[in-house]
């Protein structure tokens, strides 16, 4: 990613850049809490995400219909789009979670590069992100199926996911142009490997989660995420790795910074957790604020997201992240006043 920060002193001079984010594949999440006797029906491990056919993820949905609960979440407004006790179906991807969340929670203009298939999901897709202010402009849309993911809740607002990406439509790299970056500030590329991309000396800041940072510090006498955070720093200007629970570690130049989450000790769903953080902390980047206050607006829509299921930021849910804001005292963005 590559943005300049903002002087404090120029916050209310400065225009708000452009976001632009890069997921190749569309994803339309199906969302639903369940009782452990889907979990044990299904192929994999509790937890995580493994790849499926189109039948078994029909299967999968087909069952759930059978298995789903009731959710009595913290979010419980009686939405008639998604009702607490069916599945919830929103448009997903780590990429569009983070775009949708900067540009519906922070009024960032933001926008995403990718494609959908010409099916009902992409269709869902297209109004989803376009309702929460989200430019679809370099949104390719082509023949073919818009990948989907089940993304199945236990009773501890643990998910386990099933995404079906085969023969779903995708932008491609030769698609690519330079009028698709054009006026961009911030681009989220995930193309390359990441070692490689590191050592490019092209990405600003890097987001990585616990589990991430052990991988890719494998092999290390202290795969731990403070050595995690060391080690991405030497490659760019900012590095966060992400703690779930625990909070995160940051650093920036010689600053280091380590805050803890915020909100309900256990979380409804913790899809989109770690994609809500990294847009509070963009926020927090193109307002010029410091490292600690940057993290701790990441805290605050990180835990906005896990009080309902879905990695979608919901209006009541917004206004509990602005008052956590406000009670930081960390500057709200105009759309909350």
């Amino acid at each position: 990613m590559g943005a300049e920060p903002l002087s404090k002193n120029k916050v209310a001079l400065a225009q708000a850049p452009f976001v632009l984010g890069l997921q190749p594949s569309a994803l339309v999440d199906h969302v639903a809490r369940v009782d452990w006797s889907l979990l044990d029906q299904i192929l994999g491990e509790h937890g995580g995400s493994i790849p499926v056919e189109l039948g078994e993820l029909e299967y999968i949905l087909r069952e759930v219909k059978i298995h789903v609960i009731s959710c009595h979440d913290n979010d419980n407004d009686n939405d008639d789009d998604y009702p607490s006790s069916h599945i919830k179906t929103l448009a997903g991807g780590s990429v569009a979670n983070t775009i949708r969340g900067l540009s519906n929670g922070f009024g960032i203009s933001s926008g995403i590069i990718g494609a959908c298939g010409d099916d009902e999901k992409g269709k869902l897709f297209d109004h989803n992100m376009s309702s929460n202010g989200v430019d679809l402009s370099r949104l390719r849309k082509k023949k073919g199926h818009t990948a989907q993911c089940v993304c199945l809740v236990d009773d501890l607002g643990n998910r386990t996911m099933r995404p079906c990406l085969s023969n779903a439509v995708k932008v491609q790299a030769e698609e690519l142009t330079k009028e698709d970056f054009k006026g961009s500030k911030m681009v989220r590329n995930f193309k390359q490997p990441l070692l490689k991309l590191l050592e490019s000396g092209n990405i600003d800041l890097c987001f990585a989660n616990e589990d991430e940072a052990t991988e890719l510090l494998r092999g290390e006498q202290n795969a731990d995420p403070v050595t995690a955070v060391e080690f991405l720093a030497k490659y760019c200007q900012w590095a966060v790795v992400t703690l779930g629970p625990n909070g995160c570690i940051a650093k920036h130049g010689n600053e280091i910074a380590r805050v803890p989450a915020i909100g309900e000790a256990k979380a409804t769903d913790a899809t989109g957790a770690g994609d809500l953080f990294a847009s509070g902390f963009l926020y927090g980047v193109i307002k010029g604020l410091s490292l600690e206050e940057c993290c701790k607006v990441g805290a605050c829509s990180g835990g906005s997201v896990v009080r309902s299921l879905g990695g979608e930021v919901t209006l009541k849910n917004c206004h509990w992240m602005y008052k956590q804001m406000q009670i930081k005292d960390l500057p709200t963005p105009e759309i909350s006043k």
